[in-house]
């Protein structure tokens, strides 16, 4: 009698599915590339109103703080009125933009109902992350410098630490349009999902020493002003352009990773939980 010995046969399902676990445990390059590919190209299609809006709207700060407070105020610690404005300008287009393109990236497809193609197709959570935040976060570098390059038209800017700038811009931006992929995520509605940046993010920037130092303040309101974390994260960046900071460079740098973690925690929790993802 022959001996015969067991052997498992796979059938097309199990195939499947085992190839889809495989790309999956492996870092999907091509998926990442094509979902930061699709959201870059959806903003290059308007890229003359996604470059003209900061071009004016930094004109217009200069024209109307530059010219008028400039007249009063001439210098911030020995640097020109006009250019001390520069770094909270940066920061200020940075927060919002950052969240804004992230937070839209996420919520169209949930308001469209494609995002349940993107959740089936065999890509992880960190790399749906990596596509969208990454593609905001090139957005809002791109922005930056270009407003960066409007103010040399206006006021002489100098950048002491240019590595140390370039580095935090690419934080600071990371960092909110992770913070952006959360408000879409959680937003049910187009007002909500304006909600945060108009009433919380931007008040939170005017107030956290974009066009001044909190050193201008009264003593009271500088003691109130640190717990603005918004400080902290412009601090840092205009210590790059003139050496000058409200706060030490070591709690800018903790507060703006801090609040990466924060990010990083909601979102792997989103994911995790599916909420508002899966129904």
């Amino acid at each position: 009698m022959a001996d015969t010995t067991s052997t498992t046969t796979t059938g097309p399902t199990e195939s499947v599915t085992h190839i889809a676990h495989a790309q999956v445990g492996a870092f999907n390059a091509y998926g990442v590339w094509a979902i930061y590919r699709f959201q870059m190209a959806r903003w290059f299609r308007t890229l003359g109103e996604s470059l003209a809006t900061p071009v004016i709207t930094t004109a217009l700060y200069f024209v109307v703080f530059g010219s008028a407070l400039g007249s009063r105020i001439n210098e911030v610690g020995g640097v020109p009125f006009g250019s001390f404005i520069v770094p909270g300008l940066i920061m200020l287009s940075l927060f919002t933009n950052s969240i804004f393109n992230a937070s839209f990236g996420i919520y169209f497809p949930k308001f469209t109902g494609t995002i349940y193609e993107v959740l089936s197709a065999p890509i992880s959570s960190l790399e749906i992350v990596i596509g969208y935040v990454g593609a905001a976060a090139t957005k809002s570098v791109m922005l930056g410098l270009v407003i960066l390059g409007t103010a040399y038209f206006f006021v002489p800017v100098q950048v002491l630490h240019p590595v140390a700038m370039v580095a935090i811009l690419f934080l600071v931006s990371f960092t909110f349009s992770l913070f952006g992929f959360a408000i879409g995520i959680w937003a049910q509605s187009f007002e909500q999902l304006n909600f945060i940046p108009m009433l919380i993010v931007t008040p939170l920037t005017f107030l956290g020493g974009a066009f001044y130092t909190i050193d201008m303040l009264p003593p009271g309101w500088r003691d109130i002003a640190l717990f603005n974390p918004v400080v902290y994260l412009i601090s840092g960046f205009r210590w790059t352009f003139f050496a000058l900071q409200d706060v030490s460079l070591a709690a800018s740098l903790g507060a703006t990773f801090g609040f990466l973690l924060v990010c990083l925690g909601v979102v792997a929790w989103m994911f995790k939980t599916g909420y508002r993802l899966k129904n």
